[in-house]
């Protein structure tokens, strides 16, 4: 680079970002719809991504950021379509179920009604007409590798674009450690202010949401912070149901064995991916994974009633962080503080229990756990490695939401100073780095 001139340089630089830069990324997904998708662009996901691949290795820039923006367009598309049908045809057969009171019956009419429901519903989406995926394939989309060479077939069409920016940044919120990534992210820091540009294509509705309630809680709008973290809470919820759905998707079946046994690996397929979701939605907040998300969710919500004076809605929110974290003390004690003025606030025994979503969503992923466990331990054949739960999680740990630990936290306790507010991650309401 030349060195001559070097104020008068920046300036042209700057200049020219503005004119390449005109507004906001124009993600892939902006005309986006599961229902209408154009009939010309559907195609095999994966004849689509390794067109995409070979166009990017011959260095055709534009044609292979047609196809690897096409490919996430797809992979979208299955992954909602799976979704839909999967979450329309889950009441199936539940009603009468108590006309067959031998259990394999039972068990055998609703896999066979919803079966056809099933197939009902995937006859109306062409995707499904199509060649399923590879498991890896699907797995590198819900990495989001794709995006990493996106990023830089945006920066060789148009250095830089906003969508080479925002492409990167998608890629970093689900690998903040990516050292490449990490290093073109620099980079582009150095050429102007990208800060306007850090948009996650990917983002789940609860993410932002979530931040926003954050915000609005550090600085001091209890009321409005309430209110949105309510919202995320129900939005993170639909999102894994969704996400739930999507896993009782095809599965390929390798090798013959009896008929349990199949029935077994095919479940346990569905379990290892139901489990993964909860490690999928972790949002990443400043470069950290909030591990505990719901259980975060519910501690500022228990807080934010607290302060409100409207403990009729805080303690139930105290006691469904308990689910989460039952050896907590620091909340243990704002509990404790909650039962010695109960009577002053009017307080009932039913009050002190977990609101019954976050039950419900707390009894269903132990329960996937155990029975995932289970099948690892007691299901597989001697020649497979047994993994627990814990080791299916990736390495995620190495980006563990650290900020979010221990006392002097976000979860100080207020009961050796009752009036004292617990401090957060976000005291200073720089949410992001």
């Amino acid at each position: 680079m030349c060195k001559k001139k070097k104020s008068k340089q920046v300036c042209v630089l700057v200049v020219c970002l503005a004119l390449l830069i005109p507004g906001l990324a124009q993600a892939q997904y902006e005309k986006y719809s599961f229902r209408s998708f154009p009939q010309k662009d559907i195609m095999p996901l994966e004849s689509a991504y390794n067109y995409a691949l070979e166009q990017y290795a011959a260095q055709n820039w534009a044609e292979s950021v047609k196809y690897l923006e096409l490919s996430l367009r797809l992979h979208r598309l299955l992954r909602d379509s799976e979704a839909f049908c999967s979450r329309n045809c889950s009441s199936v057969s539940r009603d009468n179920v108590t006309l067959y009171r031998d259990v394999t019956l039972r068990v055998a009419h609703h896999v066979l009604l919803r079966a056809a429901c099933l197939k009902r519903c995937k006859e109306e989406f062409p995707v499904f007409k199509l060649k399923y995926p590879r498991r890896d394939l699907l797995q590198a989309f819900e990495e989001r590798i794709p995006y990493r060479y996106i990023q830089f077939a945006y920066y060789q069409v148009r250095f830089p674009s906003a969508k080479s920016i925002a492409a990167a940044h998608t890629f970093l919120k689900k690998n903040p450690k990516d050292p490449s990534l990490t290093k073109n992210m620099n980079y582009y820091k150095t050429l102007f202010d990208v800060e306007e540009y850090f948009i996650d294509s990917e983002e789940q509705p609860y993410e932002s949401v979530f931040l926003k309630s954050v915000m609005l809680y550090n600085n001091g709008d209890y009321s409005s912070s309430a209110r949105n973290m309510e919202q995320a809470v129900t939005l993170y919820f639909e999102s894994y149901s969704m996400c739930l759905a999507g896993c009782e998707s095809s599965y390929e079946i390798t090798e013959v064995k009896d008929f349990y046994p199949t029935l077994a690996d095919l479940f346990l397929d569905v379990l290892k991916c139901k489990v993964k979701c909860e490690e999928n939605l972790m949002p990443n907040v400043g470069g950290f994974f909030v591990e505990k998300f719901v259980a975060t969710m519910y501690h500022y919500l228990q807080f934010s009633y607290y302060k409100l004076n409207d403990v009729k809605n805080a303690a139930p929110c105290a006691a469904s962080y308990m689910l989460f974290d039952p050896s907590d003390q620091v909340m243990q004690q704002n509990v404790a503080y909650y039962h010695f003025y109960h009577e002053q606030w009017g307080l009932k025994d039913q009050d002190f229990q977990p609101r019954p979503e976050a039950q419900e969503y707390f009894n269903q992923t132990v329960k996937q756990r155990e029975m995932l466990d289970f099948a690892l331990n007691y299901l597989q054949t001697d020649d497979e490695d047994v993994v627990s739960p814990e080791d299916m999680v990736s390495t995620r740990s190495e980006h563990s939401d650290v900020e979010f630990e221990g006392i002097g936290d976000y979860e100080e306790s207020f009961l050796a100073d009752w009036w004292q507010e617990p401090n957060s991650k976000f005291d200073t309401g720089e949410v992001l780095d």
